[in-house]
């Protein structure tokens, strides 16, 4: 399938999805959000795919947010009745999803890359929510997601004050959890992608369905869920087959049943 807006590539198990919109700082048009959304769909059905990639063409821009003159022509009634949420679509993904960052991730950008998994960066990366510079605030996840990741008083800071942070700053608060040369961004990002391919395929979805629920509801529902779902991967032949190739000093080949 080919995209006008994103690039989409498989390699060694790894989905990649590429903004591919440097024309406009790969601003989220609606446009670019339903290829992102396509591109996610043939991941999920491809089999072989076991982690997903999703970063900006070039060092500059990762998505510098929404697009404002789409922005500046929708009313209140757009907004409450918009029904596609490309946020909560990799939120929920089955499969773990990183963002390379690899220049700014603005607004809606920055919302983007906190709906995944975690997130990498280049050291030309610079994270904000400028909206509040627009008379608006961030209504992607921002007041929900960043608060959970940097704590509430840097995340009230940051949405208040609108500020862009660099890429060492904010490894040091939890909004990165590493930062690379801009050259050695996706090398680096594929070998971590590629480690968690390794890994058992059930098991890595319903640990991220665990994880997410703990986070939406609370500790005793989280306790409760993770129980569940750890009953269901010892049940699994890639449970079976984990322990036999430790006991037999090899790599396991796991088949996600």
């Amino acid at each position: 399938m080919e995209f006008k807006n994103i690039l989409w590539e498989k390699r060694e198990g790894v989905g990649i999805i590429t903004i591919n919109r440097e024309d406009v700082r790969n601003a989220l048009k609606a446009e670019i959000r339903e290829d992102i959304a396509a591109g996610l769909q043939l991941a999920e059905k491809d089999q072989e795919v076991r982690v997903v990639i999703i970063t900006g063409v070039g060092e500059k821009v990762f998505s510098a947010g929404g697009d404002i003159k789409q922005m500046a022509e929708n009313t209140m009634w757009d907004i409450l009745e918009r029904r596609f949420d490309i946020f909560a679509q990799i939120h929920h993904f089955p499969k773990p999803i990183i963002a390379a960052i690899n220049g700014l991730a603005l607004g809606g950008g920055c919302e983007l890359a906190m709906a995944c998994d975690f997130r990498v960066g280049s050291e030309n990366a610079r994270l904000g929510q400028p909206e509040i510079n627009l008379g608006i605030f961030p209504g992607g996840g921002a007041t929900q997601r960043l608060q959970r990741l940097v704590g509430a008083g840097r995340a009230k800071e940051l949405v208040f004050t609108g500020d862009i942070i660099e890429a060492q700053e904010a490894e040091r608060i939890g909004l990165l959890n590493k930062v690379f040369p801009a050259k050695e961004l996706m090398p680096q990002t594929m070998a971590i992608a590629k480690k968690i391919c390794s890994k058992g395929p059930l098991a890595l979805k319903l640990a991220k369905m665990a994880m997410n629920m703990g986070m939406e509801t609370g500790l005793q529902v989280g306790l409760g869920y993770e129980k569940l779902a750890r009953t269901l991967v010892h049940g699994s032949e890639d449970r079976l087959e984990g322990m036999r190739a430790f006991v037999e000093k090899r790599k396991p080949q796991f088949k996600g049943r």
